[in-house]
C-alpha cells in the first residue's frame, strides 16, 4: 500500500489492468456478423437452384455420352429433369444445344439479381457447359 504525501489517503493498484469488451464493441461485431448472416440467408437458396441446374446438366450428359442423341432428345431430357428437380429463375429453353464436331455442347450461362439492403443488392453468374458425345 502506498500513502499519499498530500493528504494521507491511501489507495491500491489493481496488478492487472481490465480486459474484456465493451458493450458498444458487442454490438459493432454482433452487426458484422448479422450482415454476413444475412448475406448468406439471401444468396443461399441461388446457389441451391444452381446446384439443381448443375445436377440436371451432369445428369443429361451421364444418360446421352456416348448414345448417339439428337438435339430434341437431349432438351426434352433438360425439360423434363427441369419440371422433377422444380428449378426456378431459368427456363429449359433457356439452355443452349449446340452441335460440336463430334456430339453437342449443353450450356447454361444465367444471372440472377437480388435484393440485399435498401438499394444494394447481389448480381450473380452461373455457367455450366458439358460436352456429350456421338
Amino acid at each position: 500500500m502506498r500513502t499519499s504525501a498530500t493528504n494521507g489517503i491511501r489507495f491500491r493498484r489493481s496488478p492487472v489492468r481490465q480486459r474484456g469488451m465493451t458493450t458498444l464493441g458487442m454490438i459493432i461485431l454482433v452487426s458484422f456478423l448479422g450482415l454476413f448472416v444475412y448475406a448468406g440467408l439471401k444468396l443461399t437458396p441461388l446457389y441451391l437452384n444452381y446446384f439443381k441446374v448443375q445436377g440436371v446438366v451432369n445428369g443429361v450428359q451421364r444418360e446421352f455420352d456416348g448414345n448417339a442423341p439428337t438435339r430434341t432428345a437431349i432438351r426434352s431430357s433438360i425439360a423434363r429433369r427441369f419440371d422433377i428437380e422444380s428449378v426456378s429463375n431459368i427456363r429449359a429453353n433457356d439452355v443452349k444445344v449446340t452441335a460440336v464436331g463430334n456430339g453437342f455442347e449443353v450450356s447454361v450461362d444465367y444471372k440472377h439479381e437480388t435484393g440485399f439492403i435498401g438499394n444494394l443488392g447481389f448480381v450473380i453468374t452461373f455457367d455450366k457447359t458439358v460436352l456429350i458425345r456421338r
